[in-house]
């Protein structure tokens, strides 16, 4: 067995070298020794490799590990070598995040590898060249179910899709219908999801069933990261976000969301030192989610020195035996503009589809930008921000507080493969979230 394994690896590494001598060439880019794992994805699809005759792969596991750039780089190479004006994609959830997390980078690299590389933004389409030969490469979002259109028609040789996961099975199912080109195969990358999702028991868990090459990655496959780097990174998420994104398991989302938060020492007063400082420089941004039956939520977080205190909350609960009645925009609003109390503001933001309170708010000069509201993104941030210290809540704030310790998965939803909270006890977690995703964006 390891004089099998051996002759592996001295294949993998005999079509690497070429690769890994061209790719550090080049002022201002580095890439350290590749590890197997990596070399095995850059090098699958060459001659000689055991995996060649393979349908497509996937890269799966935990996050920093190389994935997306050595199979972006591999996935142009094979596409160069073997096919001439043809047509490829290359999707992520949006556009957007393709272009930050895969172009950009690519790019580079393909520049100093001698391709010529043309960047139509208009067309979403990049044109890639060398020795004759050229191939067409577009980008697709799959951000929701009506992304599938956007795909259609389209007849590709190839396809990447990077964070699988994150994108709907429709989407999925017409980008992989697109593939009628001889010799055509399926590139895959992602972190690991529930172990309900479509992606897990259709692609990961059949694999061998649809002829496709699977890698699971850890940390420590990528040798560029050093031992420090790897502890922060361990530092950074706790349970269910710990086990998919450090270990790279495949495991349901169960229990309490905010299992990090403790209320001991993740709380302050106005006489705490671990407060915000408003001698210096800070922001202070309202976040709302805004409710008629439900509750009404306004957040005031204050953003200094990459550190969130959030300061003060407005709560109303139209159905809480204390309040008679239900409130209407207006009456919200003059609540807003008491809560604010005439303190400069950096910005407001709001539940987008809160349409009717956004126009009265405009109607008193008070502009409100519509918050993101992407559920799973936004817990992994909030958790990541109090794992790391990086966010606390005033005592006063009793409503967050309570939520932030009630908070929990749909284990029902989990079981049909859909990630969601339990709609109960949410509406201040769902101020919280909109915040981190509107404004902070990345930890």
């Amino acid at each position: 067995m390891w004089e099998r394994i051996n002759k592996l690896k001295e294949q993998i590494q005999k079509n690497a070298n070429a690769l890994r001598t061209s790719i550090k060439l080049g002022a201002g880019f580095k890439w350290e020794t590749f590890s197997l794992k990596q070399l095995q994805l850059l090098t699958w699809w060459q001659k000689g490799s055991p995996h060649a005759n393979k349908n497509g792969i996937i890269a799966e596991g935990a996050i920093r590990t190389g994935k997306s750039i050595c199979m972006s780089l591999s996935f142009v190479m094979w596409a160069m070598a073997t096919f001439n004006y043809e047509q490829f994609a290359i999707c992520g959830k949006t556009i957007g995040s393709v272009r930050r997390n895969v172009i950009f980078w690519l790019k580079i690299i393909l520049k100093l590898r001698g391709y010529k590389v043309t960047d139509n933004r208009t067309d979403n389409k990049l044109e890639v060249s060398k020795n004759g030969r050229v191939n067409y490469f577009f980008l697709f979002g799959g951000r929701d179910e009506r992304s599938y259109t956007l795909i259609q028609g389209i007849t590709l040789a190839g396809i990447l899709m990077d964070e699988v996961t994150l994108m709907p099975e429709s989407f999925v199912n017409q980008a992989m219908s697109r593939l009628s080109v001889t010799g055509s195969k399926w590139w895959f990358n992602c972190n690991p999801a529930g172990p309900m999702h479509f992606f897990k028991i259709e692609f990961v868990d059949k694999a061998d069933q649809k002829g496709i090459f699977k890698l699971h990655f850890v940390l420590d496959d990528n040798l560029s990261l050093s031992e420090e780097i790897k502890r922060r990174y361990r530092s950074q998420f706790t349970g269910v976000f710990y086990k998919r994104y450090i270990l790279g398991l495949w495991v349901m989302a169960e229990g309490v969301i905010y299992d990090m938060f403790q209320d001991e020492t993740m709380t302050y007063d106005d006489d705490s030192e671990d407060g915000p400082n408003f001698n210096l420089w800070y922001e202070r941004h309202i976040f709302m989610d805004y409710g008629t039956t439900n509750p009404c939520v306004f957040l005031e977080i204050i953003r200094q020195d990459g550190n969130s205190w959030v300061h003060n909350e407005y709560y109303y609960d139209s159905k809480d035996s204390g309040n008679a009645r239900q409130k209407d925009n207006e009456e919200y609003a003059q609540d807003l503009i008491k809560f604010v109390d005439g303190k400069r503001v950096t910005s407001y933001g709001l539940d987008p589809s809160a349409v009717s309170f956004r126009i009265t708010l405009q109607k008193k000069n008070i502009f409100t930008r519509s918050a993101n509201n992407e559920v799973l993104e936004g817990i992994r941030l909030v958790s990541t921000a109090f794992s790391l210290g990086k966010l606390k809540v005033h005592k006063r704030c009793k409503n967050l507080r309570k939520e932030l310790q009630s908070y929990m998965w749909d284990e029902k939803a989990a079981q049909r493969g859909i990630e969601q909270p339990v709609k109960m006890w949410d509406h201040a977690c769902d101020g919280l979230r909109y915040y981190y995703n509107t404004i902070i964006r990345r930890i």
